[in-house]
């Protein structure tokens, strides 16, 4: 804790200096971790504060007023909840920050196994993250969306801009599964499919170096509803990398120019999660991770419908509300498993 507060004022110290001023990309870079740390200092302030007052709580409890002690016990059982919701809420915050937190999110999402009952299950999600990054305050700019039958969603890959979007998403990552009765389902029987999400950071160019030597770009017709230019211009876009045969199709812009555009970015974030998975792979080598974020394999949720249940895997979190998570409602999920890394990455 003492080093955060140090760290909070060596901050504003900083930005308070004219030769930051100068430098738009460090002062936007410590206002952001100046952002941060404030609510650091708000619940290392508070939580400094409770334990003086359970102190003095526990020594009033002892006294020879029974009455009197009785009040200061039922005091000390509310201040040590407080102190110690203070101390999870810390936890998370007291962790060396990842520098990718902060970037914006490349959001992929993409129905799995189970037909159109999978396509259905992802555009409930999709209207789950929507509402929660609506919450939030993002903002979410559309790469490219692909229909599925009945309403359904194939795929939507979208980019969600905000503070600590990255951050936040990326635990997200992998196999969501759903069980229900699907609408097409005359007999009643529970059906088990699935849609799986890939959360990457937006790279920028300094973080991946793209030749043009490695790339194949090859121009199609689009197909689908995109307005009167569909099928009768090559405005669609295939960029291969050939170094990894990573594949980015785009064809939801107006022109060709611009689905290069949108395709390089995607492939730049792709290539960029490549590199920090195997990094984070080989780590993983030398412990034993508590929470996964490299293996996208990993079924990490299960959405129940019959039980009303939802429950994430990783941390053992269950909620009999499905209608609340599937509104948005997503913070007792990525509060506890960001508590979990926190712990996790505090005991080496």
């Amino acid at each position: 804790m003492a080093d955060a507060l140090r760290r909070a004022t060596e901050v504003e110290q900083l930005l308070a200096d004219p030769e930051t001023v100068k430098d738009a990309p460090r002062l936007a870079a410590l206002g952001r971790e100046h952002h941060r740390l404030a609510e650091v200092v708000q619940k290392v302030n508070r939580y400094t504060k409770a334990e003086a007052e359970l102190a003095d709580a526990r020594e009033m409890a002892n006294g020879d007023d029974a009455d009197f002690a009785a009040e200061a016990r039922a005091e000390v059982e509310r201040l040590e909840q407080e102190c110690t919701a203070l101390e999870k809420a810390l936890l998370p915050l007291l962790i060396p920050r990842d520098p990718l937190d902060d970037r914006p999110a490349i959001f992929e999402l993409r129905a799995g196994t189970g037909g159109d009952e999978a396509a259905l299950f992802a555009a409930d999600l999709l209207r789950m993250y929507t509402r929660f990054i609506e919450r939030k305050g993002w903002r979410i700019e559309g790469i490219s969306y692909s229909d599925g039958t009945l309403g359904g969603v194939k795929e939507a890959v979208f980019k969600v801009i905000g503070d600590g979007a990255f951050g936040m998403l990326r635990w997200e990552s992998g196999v969501h599964r759903v069980q229900r009765v699907p609408a097409t389902e005359s007999q009643g029987r529970i059906h088990t499919s699935a849609a799986t999400v890939a959360v990457l950071p937006e790279a920028e160019e300094v973080d991946v170096k793209i030749e043009d030597k490695d790339l194949r770009i090859d121009v199609f017709r689009s197909s689908g509803p995109g307005g009167q230019s569909v099928n009768t211009t090559d405005s669609a876009v295939r960029i291969t990398h050939i170094p990894t045969g990573l594949v980015v199709s785009q064809q939801d812009q107006k022109s060709q120019l611009q689905n290069k555009a949108k395709g390089m970015e995607v492939l730049r974030a792709r290539l960029l999660d490549l590199r920090l998975s195997e990094q984070e792979a080989e780590r993983s080598r030398m412990r034993k991770s508590q929470v996964s974020t490299g293996d996208r394999s990993a079924k990490i949720r299960t959405y129940n419908f019959p039980q009303g249940r939802v429950t994430d895997h990783r941390v053992g979190v269950t909620l009999y509300d499905i209608d609340r998570v599937l509104d948005g409602d997503l913070g007792p999920f990525l509060e506890a498993i960001a508590l979990a890394n926190a712990e996790e990455s505090l005991s080496g």
